[in-house]
């Protein structure tokens, strides 16, 4: 430091003086100072507009992702009815998008503010921040295949498919959620590949190829065929239902027909005036209506999450492999785009359900 100040040749072959050449030399280290620290505050130039606006909508994106999965979870606990199946999965959910938003949003946020985006905390901050991240994010992604599975069995085998059946696969498929997140996290601690380089000061997944390839494969590859599959087979269930019951429409019969013998399949008449309707009591009705709002839901879950998580799997599993430098800048706006779904998770599935909505109501009314 002292050397950097000195107002010396860079050789450092000057030699002190008194007098005039004692103030020149004053003169000389005042003008070095200023240059230096015309420098440094260069290097700490103010945050455009643009950037200043980035930065608030980021934290606004980590406070309303937390205090929302905090009402979610708030509701679940205080609402009795709440203390079942399908809820413990949702639950679920916004117990590790609560945690993405408290643990791993605010220091992805301190690395954004940092110049060049390097990392200052330190190497065991770096490793707890890595690890939350990969555990919590795939524990919501792996949260959102349940929820999709759950909604698939619940349409495709409702006799099979009991509370207690549900309760019991629910439970199983949390404790599987966790653990896979947790073995997938916990990876790079037992040595397999490095997230921190201290001479870029650099904090970042592991970028071994194979950790790479098993890491985004367990965390989003797998899940999305699995959603993908379970909306496709939702979808056709609901139109194989819906076509089925088009061809059993409502049927105007001439005034002279005649009540014949009963057909195979129950029907009911009704005469009114010059004409007369029939129509199947085949109880299908019900069911469709819950096999296309199971559709719609698990759809736009899919969608979101696909939308929020694929630009930045793409480019952890293109990189490593094939050694492409990709800026900085895009990589922030994919690692951000996935945590947004954390977000849009507790939008979705409490939207379509009305006693969410009844229940944030009450929620508050009660506490007045």
């Amino acid at each position: 430091m002292a050397e950097s100040l000195s107002p010396c040749s860079p050789r450092g072959q000057c030699q002190p003086s008194m007098g005039a050449n004692t103030s020149s030399a004053g003169m000389d280290t005042n003008a070095s100072s200023s240059v230096v620290g015309g420098s440094a505050w260069r290097g700490r130039e103010p945050f455009s507009i643009f950037t200043v606006l980035i930065l608030t909508l980021l934290v606004l994106l980590t406070v309303a992702t937390f205090l929302w999965n905090l009402l979610v979870l708030a509701t679940i606990l205080r609402v009795k009815a709440f203390h079942r199946v399908p809820h413990n999965l949702v639950a679920s959910t916004a117990v590790s998008d609560v945690l993405v938003a408290a643990l791993v949003m605010p220091l992805s946020l301190v690395k954004e503010l940092s110049a060049g985006r390097r990392w200052r905390l330190g190497r065991e901050l770096c490793l707890v921040w890595v690890c939350f991240d990969v555990l919590c994010c795939t524990a919501s992604i792996w949260n959102v295949t349940a929820i999709a599975l759950d909604r698939y069995w619940s349409v495709t085998r409702q006799l099979q498919y009991t509370l207690l059946a549900r309760r019991r696969i629910s439970n199983v498929m949390i404790a599987l959620t966790w653990l896979l997140s947790a073995a997938i996290s916990l990876a790079p601690l037992l040595g397999w590949g490095e997230t921190y380089s201290p001479e870029q000061e650099r904090c970042q997944l592991s970028q071994d190829p194979s950790y790479t390839i098993v890491s985004t494969g367990g965390a989003f590859y797998l899940p999305l065929c699995v959603v993908l599959f379970v909306y496709w087979k939702i979808y056709k269930a609901s139109k194989f239902h819906m076509g089925g019951r088009r061809r059993n429409a409502v049927v105007p019969l001439p005034e002279a027909a005649q009540v014949k013998e009963a057909s195979q399949e129950p029907q009911m008449v009704f005469t009114a005036r010059r004409a007369a309707i029939t129509f199947q009591t085949d109880g299908e009705t019900w069911r469709e209506q819950k096999e296309k709002k199971a559709a719609l839901m698990v759809g736009i879950l899919i969608g979101v999450f696909v939308l929020c998580w694929i630009p930045f799997f793409i480019t952890e599993l293109i990189s490593p492999l094939c050694s492409c430098n990709i800026p900085p800048v895009w990589k922030s706006i994919f690692l951000w785009l996935g945590y947004s779904n954390s977000f849009f998770n507790p939008l979705i599935y409490t939207a379509f359900n009305k006693n969410y909505n009844n229940a944030f109501k009450n929620l508050f009314v009660k506490q007045r």
